[in-house]
């Protein structure tokens, strides 16, 4: 038993990892829901232990409603709302932290029992430490970011969505490739092929693309230009510049959707490329080939999928499904990195 617990590797530790990571890909989802349902600022106020439980009676109800009443998203958008259309965009919200609560219990609860039993790696002890401070954190920066959309906006600020989005597909991407790692052991001996490098390239250039769409999202960029390719019948669309260049960078509805759509292209030829690459690379393992041809198929059906949620208008049901691709996408891509590391 002690020779096991002193391991390199540990299974039980690799699939705990695994299925917080599932965890994190269904926050990454109802979040993508929560947006699109515009149900982010239900509840306008941030309590970590008592906001666990819904309201209990038709009293609580009610006063959850009228703070809801106070913000500029209802007086300016939904006055009127019944209780009743009230409470289903509570639902979501709710349902929303409440996942995140589950997620920091599903880890921080494991990860005490495993490192009182000397069960996790020891290189990989100090990785799971900072996953844990990067989930409280995340919880912070969720309330920094609903906290935007209730005084002056309509909808929470785009940078601070693109912030918490990233913070949490980054906790996604350590997830998965410290469970490899738990799961597998360290490489005997690691691969310095040029591989390796561009993987981590192509891996860093998906999330980057997340972080795009995430701005398109905030802004309900997919509302606009949704003709293809072109944008309104040009290349550049004619409202892309806006109020300097953050107000273009991450507010203007045409810029970020431009930028967005140019990286997508790039993405696709680089994904297209490691798939034809690797299957002619006779150095790699097949493992490593099978990751790379994966990488070609979903950085295609994602781009495909995009192309026809904005030409649909973003329905509820696309947009949530392209979120998701964009976490399958990513997930892909950080198999493949870790993978063409071993030779």
């Amino acid at each position: 038993m002690t020779s096991f617990l002193r391991s390199d590797r540990s299974r039980p530790v690799a699939i705990w990892l695994f299925v917080v990571a599932a965890l994190v890909f269904a926050m990454v989802i109802v979040g993508g829901a929560t947006r699109l349902t515009d149900s982010g600022l239900s509840i306008t106020q941030w309590k970590p232990i008592m906001g666990a439980l819904p309201p209990m009676s038709e009293a609580a109800w009610r006063a959850n409603f009228e703070l809801y009443k106070e913000i500029p998203q209802y007086r300016l958008v939904n006055a009127g709302m019944t209780l009743e259309a009230y409470k289903t965009i509570f639902w979501w919200e709710w349902g929303h932290r409440l996942l995140g609560r589950l997620v920091g219990m599903v880890f921080a609860i494991p990860f005490a029992f495993f490192l009182i039993r000397r069960m996790i790696p020891r290189r990989l002890i100090w990785r799971c430490a900072v996953m844990l401070l990067l989930g409280g954190l995340q919880g912070l920066v969720g309330w920094w970011m609903v906290s935007s959309g209730l005084s002056e906006r309509v909808s929470v600020a785009p940078e601070r969505l693109m912030v918490h989005l990233g913070l949490a597909l980054a906790l996604f991407v350590i997830l998965i490739w410290t469970a490899l790692d738990a799961w597998f052991g360290s490489p005997r001996i690691e691969e310095r092929s040029a591989w390796r490098g561009w993987a981590l390239a192509f891996l860093g250039a998906v999330f980057f693309q997340s972080l795009l769409g995430a701005l398109v999202a905030g802004n309900d960029a997919g509302l606009v230009y949704n003709d293809w390719p072109l944008m309104n019948g040009a290349f550049l669309p004619d409202a892309y510049v806006g109020k300097g260049f953050w107000g273009t960078l991450a507010h203007s509805q045409g810029a970020v959707q431009f930028n967005h759509r140019l990286v997508a292209y790039a993405l696709v030829a680089a994904g297209i490329a490691i798939g034809v690459l690797t299957q002619r690379a006779r150095h790699l393992p097949g493992r490593a080939k099978a990751a790379g041809l994966a990488v070609a198929i979903v950085v295609t059906l994602q781009a495909g999928l995009g192309v026809w949620t904005l030409m649909a208008h973003v329905p509820v049901s696309l947009g949530v499904l392209h979120q998701a691709g964009a976490a399958v996408l990513l997930a892909v891509a950080t198999a493949f990195a870790w993978r063409v590391r071993r030779p």
